[in-house]
């Protein structure tokens, strides 16, 4: 790959790497909830699962969304539904050191979970198949995938870090629980309203 094509494809990394969406909100929500020691899983979770994922789309998964679209018709739907789940658990939390049994029950995602999590995510899909179709070295899918998902791994890390470290940042401001209950709540709405692109490409029958 050139390098000025290799800088731009860093430079788009780290755009959609760094912008808000499921992973970022779900990062700061955990970040104040739980401290950012607590939240590495979830980071290396992050940065491990969606390149791995980039590596099935350039070993030819996106192929198969083309030949059969209502997989990934399916597959939006799952990710949907999901991810509004998430959004009421978000917005139910309470303070992690409560004694009720949902807060004691609480805690970071862990590795597999946010690895796994990716499978689900819109924006994960978005930026994968957006990133390779992009970015890929024409009649070399296995070479173009390694570089695509090395370049997430090096701008994905930081801006993970970037997310849950302002999130353990303002967890002394929101040790009031009141004041948490009020961030989760808006966490949880950031995390639904990032879904809207996705429900009304639903609609429109995309």
């Amino acid at each position: 790959m050139p390098f000025d094509q290799l800088l731009a494809l860093l430079a788009f990394a780290l755009v959609s790497a760094i912008t808000p969406g499921p992973n970022n909100a779900m990062l700061l929500a955990s970040g104040v909830n739980f401290g950012l020691r607590r939240t590495v899983p979830h980071i290396v979770g992050i940065n491990i699962g969606f390149p791995v994922m980039v590596l099935a789309i350039g070993l030819g998964l996106a192929q198969v969304f083309t030949t059969f679209p209502a997989l990934y018709t399916i597959l939006k739907i799952v990710s949907v539904a999901y991810l509004l789940w998430l959004a009421w658990r978000i917005g139910c939390a309470g303070p992690a050191t409560a004694s009720d049994d949902d807060a004691a029950a609480a805690r970071p995602m862990s590795f597999l979970e946010a690895a796994a999590f990716q499978w689900v995510n819109p924006k994960a899909w978005i930026m994968g198949i957006g990133a390779f179709a992009a970015y890929s070295i024409p009649g070399q899918p296995v070479a173009s995938a390694l570089i695509v998902a090395a370049a997430y791994v090096a701008m994905g890390f930081p801006s993970s870090a970037v997310w849950a470290g302002f999130g353990a940042g303002l967890r002394r401001f929101l040790s009031d629980p009141r004041r948490l209950r009020t961030f989760n709540v808006l966490m949880a709405l950031v995390l639904a309203a990032s879904l809207i692109p996705v429900i009304v490409d639903l609609i429109r029958g995309g």
